[in-house]
Parts: structure tokens; C-alpha cells; sequence
């Protein structure tokens, strides 16, 4: 992974991006091959499939002192499971409708569809939200996050 130059003493956002094994997290792979410069401030994690992502996890990285979370997997329609993405599109609209009733930014979570091949729609959507983010400041909770309860299924 390559960096982007930054001011030196300047606040950077950290943001993890979870990736779908079979799409997503190949197209970042291809992106580091290919040596196209990306901000070096988001932590890729590999996951099975979108549909397997826990919106807890997303909670515990913010909760943790994370500035914003990416979920990525698969187009619609082009699930290696199947349809793991479409019910990832739905587990995650309801989780980021959640976070922002419960104050949080709608930029600091996100959910995007980037295939294996797409390699410079990974660095172009990385590059985003980091700036995305870096515009927002640093979060700053005042009360833990938690999902009450809610069944985000």
C-alpha cells in the first residue's frame, strides 16, 4: 500500500475497511500490484462475504477509536454466495439509519460495491472517504455506541 503525502504533525483518520474476500478485497490487492497510491490510513480487513458482516464490528471500531468504517463487497447480483450482498445492503442501511439516530455522521460509515477487477474504483472510493472523513474532524464519542437491542437482521 502506498502513501499519500500528508502535512507532517497533521491529524489523519483512521478508518478499517472491511472487505469481501471474493471482490473486494482482490480489487485491493490488484490496486497495491499495480502501485496506484492510496491513503495509507485505512486498515483493510479481509471478510468472507459482505453478507457475513456483523454491524457489531462496525461498533466496536468506532467504539475503539476508529474515524470512520467502509464496508465493501460485491455488486448486487454478482455474489460469490449468492446473495450474501443483498443482505448486506439491507443489514447495513438499517445499522447506518441506527448510527445516525444515534448522532453519528452519515459519511463515517459507508457501503460500497467494488469488484476484483476494479482496482482504481478501490483507490478512487478509499481516497474518498478519508477526505470525507478528515473533513468531518476527529469522533469524539460521548456515550458508547450500541445497537439497543435492535435486531439488525
Amino acid at each position: 500500500m502506498s502513501m499519500v503525502e500528508t502535512t507532517p504533525g497533521a491529524w489523519e483518520p483512521k478508518i478499517v475497511a472491511f472487505c469481501c474476500h471474493w471482490c473486494t478485497y482482490t480489487g485491493a490487492d490488484l490496486a497495491g500490484l499495480n502501485r496506484m497510491n492510496y491513503p495509507a490510513n485505512v486498515r483493510v480487513l479481509r471478510i468472507p462475504c459482505s453478507g457475513r458482516m456483523n454491524p457489531q464490528y462496525a461498533l466496536d471500531a468506532l467504539n475503539k477509536g476508529c474515524d470512520g468504517v467502509l464496508v465493501c463487497g460485491c455488486h448486487p447480483g454478482d455474489c460469490h454466495y449468492s446473495t450474501g450482498n443483498y443482505f448486506a445492503r439491507r443489514r447495513m442501511l438499517v445499522f447506518k439509519r441506527l448510527l445516525e439516530y444515534q448522532g453519528l455522521e452519515p459519511e463515517r460509515f459507508q457501503v460500497r460495491w467494488i469488484s476484483g477487477a476494479e482496482a482504481g474504483k478501490f483507490r478512487d472510493t478509499v481516497t474518498e472517504v478519508v477526505e470525507q472523513v478528515r473533513a468531518l474532524g476527529p469522533l469524539h464519542l460521548n456515550h458508547e455506541l450500541v445497537l439497543s437491542g435492535m435486531e439488525v437482521e
